[in-house]
């Protein structure tokens, strides 16, 4: 690792060292890595995971793996999001809504607990593009380390790597909402449908990297653009074919492009 990646990390140290901290965590490789740092400066380190029908149960379990691979104290926080009708209905700034409710519960977690801050794990890499979600947290008190220093994801794998972190390499996550064309009322029914699609290319096709994006009676499939040739494969597109019907679609099709952030952003005015 660069002398100058090192002094980033160092200088994310100093700003915590001695404090009191609450980690918004999702077991995503930088929540991790945060938490591992502020495990190593801290004097009291606590791992706040929100559970919501927009998380797949598959990231739930993972993220309580990790916390235990940390040794850190993780606090389960329940989050009736289809109750929050005004992110139910998937409006165009549904991000900026569910990061100040989040934002909230983190905060207040923290002051019932006398801790002294909220960190939380966004980096230089995703606060390009449309990012409402990004607005909401600097409006918040919450803290962005990496932000603050200019760390990159590719940063956070080195370091995730030299640490010998067992999310080293997991690909990015995201809320089961961003699968949707905003306006798509979002249910119990139609996130297990997208959930489901997921599970079965991740299984069929042995991918790492998935997203399932709802269109009506129609699901489009995105995998990374390296792991595309292996979808190519006439067997395992008819089992695809059959559990997307089992799901609830009636068409399936595989997006050539391959996967991407913010494909439900594509032609939007933002």
């Amino acid at each position: 690792m660069k002398d100058s990646t090192l002094a980033k990390f160092d200088a994310v140290k100093r700003n915590l060292t001695g404090k009191k901290v609450l980690v918004a965590f999702s077991g995503g490789v930088d929540s991790t890595v945060l938490a591992s740092i502020v495990s190593e400066v801290t004097s009291e380190t606590t791992l706040l995971l929100i559970s919501s029908p927009t998380v797949p149960d598959s990231e739930l379990i993972g993220a309580k793996n990790v916390a235990k691979e940390l040794g850190l104290q993780l606090i389960v926080k329940n989050f009736d999001w289809l109750n929050e009708k005004s992110l139910a209905s998937n409006p165009i700034d549904r991000c900026f809504k569910c990061k100040q409710i989040l934002s909230d519960s983190w905060l207040k977690t923290a002051e019932d607990l006398g801790l002294d801050i909220v960190v939380e794990g966004t980096t230089t890499s995703e606060a390009e593009g449309y990012r409402p979600g990004a607005k909401a947290l600097e409006e918040s008190g919450v803290q962005s380390p990496y932000l603050d220093v200019g760390i990159t994801k590719d940063e956070i794998r080195q370091y995730a790597r030299g640490r010998g972190l067992s999310v080293a390499e997991k690909p990015s996550g995201a809320c089961l909402a961003t699968r949707f064309p905003y306006g798509t009322e979002l249910n119990h029914e139609r996130l297990h449908m997208v959930e489901a699609v997921e599970k079965a290319v991740t299984t069929i096709f042995n991918v790492e990297c998935v997203r399932a994006r709802y269109h009506g009676n129609l699901v489009r499939i995105e995998v990374g653009a390296n792991e595309l040739p292996k979808m190519f494969d006439a067997t395992k597109m008819r089992v695809l074919e059959q559990q997307t019907r089992t799901a609830g679609f009636a068409y399936v099709t595989l997006d050539l492009k391959g996967y991407r952030t913010g494909a439900m952003d594509e032609g939007l005015d933002l």
